[in-house]
């Protein structure tokens, strides 16, 4: 059951009454609505929640029409857009973009409108951005939000508890340091799930990006890039003994490769896995699923390199201005915003994705029932740090051309997995391809 601090009204009906009081006022043939179009990019639940919450926008009001174009994956959109600016056509009012680690790069694009110039014209009023403004992601250095912070998400580990029950571990909880977490899934693919012990869609993630952060290290030089234009990448023994780590267990079939156009987390959504490493954007769609009992906690960590697990860093995209509309649409875009903003409509979305929460009051909104209901208690208590100042070494990352590095970490990742590099070799070699792309334009 979903827990919501409001009441619904059927969308059928609000429709209705709203077309009626449009005809009775008088006032709907002469006040034509502004359109506001989004392109997004989200998996098919988390797309029907976001279309649920359009349709509901657009039902309430008359003044602004959203409409939305969807996108298979979201390194679609900015070229689409990219192809629209230079044919100087019309481009969309909000994009879903990754801020690439670089995102003041990205707000100084013709086309973006940094999200905190729209907000001095047209504020939000009462919203409190729950996202403490000293992590890096969509924000400045100044920490003035660039972009909305809607689809922001982090790194969990989700777990199957009939698959902990059946290999007869009580509790039914995996452990939180690497090693401890072995010998529980040997455990798991002698008793319970042969074929697939743990997996994940987030490789590099998991085991170079986030290493660091769980382990309150540093991913790069100059503190994460963030105190020199130029950072270097170290990987240091850490990370060569994870990797080795991480190839023994394929090796093992501890951790198992998804098939090409396999999607990791759909594996677990059918019960087919013990352990699962991926975005926590997944929250909704498996508390949908009946057939599931599942949990999450935090990634594991070594307890040699560190007391106590640091945060992952925060990921995810954002809602993108773009630049060349009238102040009418700005306005109107910004009504759609600070609509989304409003506490049940941001609790709502938290709720029924896993995104981060939006707002403080999304937050607050959002009882322990929630999370004692779905099972997924620690869920409060890894969101909550969010809302604080970030450690040093968990603020984020600034790096340039880092998509190109991070296909670049991805392609060597599997090859080591695969068995084609020792870790040494691999993370060797990683680390000077990455610093030529970081020279390259």
């Amino acid at each position: 059951m979903r827990l919501h601090a409001f009441e619904r009204t059927p969308r059928l009906l609000r429709t209705r009454l709203a077309a009626m009081l449009v005809s009775v006022l008088g006032f709907g043939a002469a006040q034509a609505a502004t359109d506001v179009q989004v392109w997004v990019s989200l998996i098919p639940h988390n797309q029907a929640v976001f279309d649920d919450l359009v349709d509901d926008f657009n039902s309430e009001q008359s003044e602004v029409r959203v409409e939305i174009k969807t996108f298979n994956t979201s390194r679609e959109i900015e070229p689409a857009l990219l192809e629209r600016v230079r044919d100087k056509q019309k481009t969309p009012h909000l994009v879903q973009i990754d801020d690439n680690r670089d995102p003041e790069a990205l707000a100084a694009q013709k086309y973006i409108a940094p999200l905190h110039t729209l907000l001095a014209k047209y504020p939000i009023k009462h919203a409190q951005w729950f996202v403490a403004p000293q992590n890096l992601s969509m924000r400045d250095a100044r920490g003035r939000l660039l972009a909305f912070p809607y689809m922001i998400d982090v790194p969990v580990m989700f777990y199957n508890i009939r698959a902990f029950e059946k290999a007869g571990m009580s509790p039914a909880v995996p452990q939180r340091s690497w090693y401890g977490l072995q010998e529980q899934l040997v455990d798991l693919a002698n008793k319970a799930t042969r074929n697939c012990p743990a997996i994940t869609d987030q490789s590099v993630s998991v085991n170079l990006e986030n290493l660091a952060a769980v382990n309150n290290q540093f991913f790069t030089s100059a503190d994460n890039g963030t105190k020199a234009q130029s950072a270097a990448f170290t990987f240091d023994t850490t990370f060569v003994r994870h990797l080795s780590l991480m190839i023994a267990w394929v090796r093992s079939e501890l951790l198992v490769d998804p098939e090409p156009n396999v999607f990791a987390p759909d594996l677990f959504a059918a019960d087919e896995c013990s352990v699962l490493w991926s975005e926590s954007s997944n929250i909704g769609r498996f508390i949908e699923l009946d057939t599931l009992k599942f949990g999450l906690t935090g990634l594991p960590y070594y307890p040699q390199v560190t007391k106590a697990p640091g945060s992952p860093f925060l990921d995810g995209t954002g809602l993108w201005a773009t630049s060349g509309h009238t102040d009418e649409e700005h306005k109107a875009t910004v009504k759609f915003l600070a609509w989304l903003a409003e506490p049940d409509n941001a609790a709502r979305w938290y709720q029924e994705t896993g995104f981060l929460p939006l707002t403080k009051q999304a937050f607050e909104q959002t009882g322990e029932g929630y999370y004692k209901d779905h099972g997924i208690e620690p869920w409060r208590e890894l969101v909550a740090v969010y809302a604080k100042p970030p450690s040093e070494t968990g603020r984020g990352f600034k790096i340039k051309n880092y998509p190109q590095i991070r296909e670049m970490f991805h392609k060597k990742l599997d090859e080591a997995l695969g068995g084609q590099y020792p870790a040494v070799t691999a993370l060797t070699t990683a680390k000077s391809e990455a610093s030529r792309i970081m020279q390259g334009k």
